[in-house]
C-alpha cells in the first residue's frame, strides 16, 4: 500500500512540474527557418480567419458615422524620463510610459510601446505591412495600446479579444525629412545587434501621427507577428505620414537581426507580413467617399474649368432672359401707341 501510496505521490509532482509547451521559445523569422508560411504549424491563432495585415479595398469599405475622431491621451507629456529603444531581432522598438493613451473608444487603453516595419528596396518597393486597394506603402508604424479598464497589463490583455487596440500610420518617402522621426533613427546605431537596449530622450510621440486623426480605417484583426493573437482593433490611417529617401535608407540598413556575439550578421530587413484574406469581415472607414478623397491636379482644373463654363452660360442666358423681357415691354409700348 505504502507503495502505491508513493507512486500517487511521484505522479502528481510529475504532472505539477510538466514543463509548459515550447512554442513561446521557438525562434520564427519572417524569411527562413520557421518563416511566415510556417508560422501556423508553431502558433495556431496565425492560421486564424481574423488575421492581420489586410489589404483595404476601398470600394468595399462601409462608412461608419459613429466612428470619432481619436483623442491621444498624455502623447505631448513626455516629461523629463526618457525612452527605452531596443532591437528585439525583429524590429526596433520604443517602449511607452503608463501616463500616454487613446480616448475617443469605448474603453480606456494605455499605450505600451510602438515599432516600426520596412523593406529593403528603398522608396515604391514595400515594406508597410497593410496595403490600400494593393499599394503598400515604404513602411508603417504601429502604436500598440492595451485595454487597461479591464485588463491588468499588456501581456494579459493581448490574449483577449477586446484587448488591444492598435494605430497603423502608413509611411511613404519624399525629399523632406521628417524631424519627429529622427528621434528614434538617430539613435538606431546605438542598437544595431539583437537584444541591444538604450535609453532615448523622451519627445512627443504625437508628431509622428497625420495631422488628420479623424479619418481612419478600423476593423478586427491580430498581431502581425507570432503569437498572431486575434485580439486587436486596427485603427489605420487614411493620411500617410512622409520621411525622407536617406531616414528610409537608415531603417532598412543600420539594425541586425544577429545578435553582436553571433558569427554571422544578418540585416534586419523586410520584417513585414504579407496581407491576409479578409474573409467575413467588414472594414470600416470613419469618413465618407466623398470627404476621404483626395482629388488630383487634374480634378480640380475640371472642376475649376466646369465652374467657370457654367458661369458663362448662366451670364448668358441672364442676358438673353433681360433682353427678351425688354423686347415684349418694348413690344407692349408700340402696341399701346398704335391703339391710342
Amino acid at each position: 500500500m505504502e507503495s502505491l501510496d508513493c507512486f500517487v505521490c511521484l505522479m502528481l509532482v510529475s504532472v505539477q512540474w510538466t514543463p509548459a509547451p515550447a512554442t513561446k521559445n521557438i525562434t520564427w523569422t519572417y524569411k527562413g527557418l520557421v518563416g511566415q508560411s510556417e508560422w501556423s504549424e508553431h502558433f495556431p491563432d496565425c492560421g486564424g480567419t481574423s488575421q492581420s495585415p489586410v489589404d483595404i479595398v476601398t470600394t468595399h469599405t462601409k462608412y461608419d458615422p459613429a466612428l470619432l475622431p481619436l483623442t491621444p491621451l498624455g502623447y505631448s507629456q513626455h516629461g523629463n524620463k526618457p525612452f527605452t529603444l531596443y532591437n528585439n531581432g525583429h524590429t526596433v522598438v520604443v517602449e511607452l510610459p503608463e501616463w500616454m493613451g487613446l480616448g475617443g473608444l469605448p474603453w480606456l487603453y494605455t499605450a505600451a510601446q510602438m515599432h516600426l516595419h520596412w523593406g529593403s528596396g528603398g522608396p515604391s518597393h514595400g515594406g508597410g505591412e497593410h496595403t490600400i486597394n494593393g499599394q503598400s506603402a515604404d513602411a508603417e508604424l504601429h502604436v500598440v495600446h492595451y485595454n487597461s479598464e479591464l485588463y491588468p497589463s499588456v501581456s494579459t490583455a493581448m490574449t483577449q479579444r477586446d484587448g488591444l487596440v492598435v494605430l497603423g500610420v502608413l509611411i511613404v518617402t519624399g525629399e523632406e525629412t521628417n524631424v519627429a522621426f529622427n528621434n528614434i533613427l538617430n539613435y538606431l546605431s546605438r542598437v544595431r545587434h539583437a537584444d541591444q537596449k538604450v535609453s532615448i530622450p523622451a519627445f512627443d510621440i504625437q508628431s509622428l501621427l497625420p495631422t488628420d486623426l479623424g479619418s481612419y480605417y478600423r476593423y478586427n484583426g491580430s498581431l502581425t507577428t507570432p503569437p498572431c493573437y486575434q485580439s486587436v482593433a486596427w485603427i489605420v490611417f487614411n493620411e500617410r505620414v512622409q520621411i525622407s529617401k536617406a531616414q528610409l535608407l537608415k531603417m532598412e540598413t543600420l539594425l541586425y537581426s544577429t545578435r553582436a556575439e553571433d558569427e554571422f550578421r544578418i540585416l534586419l530587413q523586410d520584417n513585414y507580413r504579407v496581407t491576409q484574406p479578409l474573409n467575413h469581415r467588414v472594414v470600416f472607414t470613419s469618413f465618407s467617399a466623398e470627404s476621404g478623397k483626395e482629388l488630383t491636379s487634374g480634378e480640380v482644373t475640371a472642376i475649376v474649368i466646369g465652374v467657370m463654363c457654367g458661369c458663362v452660360g448662366l451670364a448668358v442666358i441672364v442676358r438673353f432672359v433681360v433682353k427678351t423681357i425688354r423686347f415684349f415691354k418694348l413690344l407692349h409700348q408700340e402696341t399701346v401707341v398704335l391703339y391710342l
